[in-house]
């Protein structure tokens, strides 16, 4: 797979100039060039380049891509401040977080072998995603309609239902839905080839690229 560099760059949010910098820091941290974090990424040296200069907004499957690549997790990415396998994370504690055009709330506390969200998923976006890495995820619907598409199975999850999947079956993930979904999602931190994070348009072949 070629490295992708799509889309035009967005106008950067005070946001992007708090989370870049780190991206930058975690990167030298283990001693990358740019050129070989991009190359594990799937990225063009030009595109991470961007996202470490608050010129592109990183989605959220490309935060988990990088978080893989520098053995660390996406809180840790965004700076959020949740403390070190603290067995409660409190409600006034969970800071909203952009990513991708998603919002989403740490639920769970750092340095685990899972990574626990609350996620909302807003009407189409990244609804054209196919996603593919190692791991599992795990997702409970609490509000609003989500289409998953599972390899050539598609379903409707209504508020209560939820779904359990190995991550090397592509998949795709969407607000079914003028109003949103509201979920709740679980995914293993893996370190495994970040080359295997496939990421691409649902009209197309997947590619390593930008948004999950």
């Amino acid at each position: 797979m070629s490295p992708a560099d799509p889309g035009a760059a967005e106008e950067p949010s005070a946001e992007l100039y708090a989370v870049a910098p780190r991206l930058r820091a975690l990167r030298r941290g283990v001693s990358l060039t740019l050129e070989a974090a991009a190359r594990a990424a799937g990225l063009s040296p030009a595109h991470l380049s961007r996202l470490e200069t608050g010129q592109r907004q990183p989605s959220l499957p490309m935060l988990l891509t990088l978080a893989r690549v520098y053995g660390t997790t996406v809180s840790e990415l965004l700076g959020e401040a949740v403390p070190e396998r603290d067995a409660v994370v409190r409600a006034a504690d969970m800071e909203p977080a952009p990513a991708g055009g998603w919002t989403y709330w740490q639920a769970g506390s750092a340095g685990r072998g899972m990574q626990a969200l609350r996620v909302h998923v807003p009407y189409g976006s990244q609804g054209d995603i196919v996603r593919v890495h190692p791991g599992e995820e795990w997702l409970y619907v609490l509000q609003g309609r989500l289409s998953l598409r599972l390899g050539d199975t598609a379903h409707v999850l209504a508020p209560g239902d939820s779904a359990h999947f190995d991550s090397l079956t592509p998949h795709r993930i969407a607000a079914a839905e003028r109003e949103g979904a509201e979920l709740l999602f679980v995914h293993t931190l893996l370190q495994s080839p970040v080359a295997a994070l496939c990421l691409g348009s649902a009209a197309g072949h997947p590619t390593s690229g930008e948004t999950s």
